[in-house]
């Protein structure tokens, strides 16, 4: 037994089973397959709409590019998503979205762009077999020339009324319905996590409602030593 496993076999000792039951279910459909990126979103109720979405469809990574705006959550927008999902913020001083696309593709990212483009595809047609990154822009401007020139491809919802675009946060929830069904499809050692990386998010999960934590895995780490 790892490291990591006897520490989550002594925190699931003090959670309820009902919690251990659940973290089982909820990591055993996790996926880093696919990822959200979401550049400069400023308005909050935007933000936690779609970590929300991300939790609900199982995303767990989602790659916050904070040039002008920084990205925050709403706890009751949110409802508590916040805890479950993996937020990381991207805050380089110059090019963060030059530096955050470039550190997804050196981990083996396609990365998307959801935008009207002459070389878009249907969101219903993504091939999904490489790990993908979709990248969502700003409300009112929508995704910088930055990011557009670093994308390795595009992707539309389809549309049939007036409006030219749906809200951020709508669009990512259509979006990741759409293929999250894809995924579901796929044979499951393709997009779901390992063993290893499931036992990792569960350990964080514990800490996030654990009182107390850090002593108690301190304590705990030198007693298995």
């Amino acid at each position: 037994m790892t490291k990591n496993e006897q520490l989550l076999e002594f925190f699931y000792s003090i959670i309820t089973e009902s919690k251990r039951a659940k973290f089982d279910k909820i990591a055993a459909e996790r996926t880093r397959h696919l990822t959200v990126i979401i550049e400069n979103v400023y308005q909050e109720q935007n933000a936690s709409a779609i970590v929300r979405s991300c939790d609900c469809f199982g995303i767990h990574d989602i790659h916050a590019i904070e040039k002008d705006n920084s990205f925050s959550v709403n706890r009751e927008i949110a409802m508590g998503a916040g805890k479950w999902v993996n937020i990381q913020h991207h805050q380089d001083p110059k090019f963060p979205t030059t530096t955050a696309l470039n550190k997804l593709k050196q981990k083996g990212y396609r990365i998307v762009a959801t935008t009207p483009h002459e070389e878009d595809t249907n969101i219903d047609e993504l091939d999904l077999t490489q790990p993908t990154a979709l990248l969502f822009g700003t409300e009112k401007m929508g995704l910088s020339e930055a990011a557009l020139s670093q994308a390795d491809a595009y992707v539309r919802i389809p549309m049939y009324g007036f409006s030219e675009s749906f809200n951020v946060s709508v669009s990512a929830a259509l979006c990741l319905h759409s293929l999250r069904q894809k995924l579901e499809k796929m044979p499951a050692e393709h997009w779901k996590m390992t063993h290893e990386e499931q036992v990792e998010v569960k350990l964080d999960w514990c800490r996030n409602i654990l009182r107390n934590v850090e002593a108690s895995e301190r304590d705990f780490l030198k007693s298995i030593q």
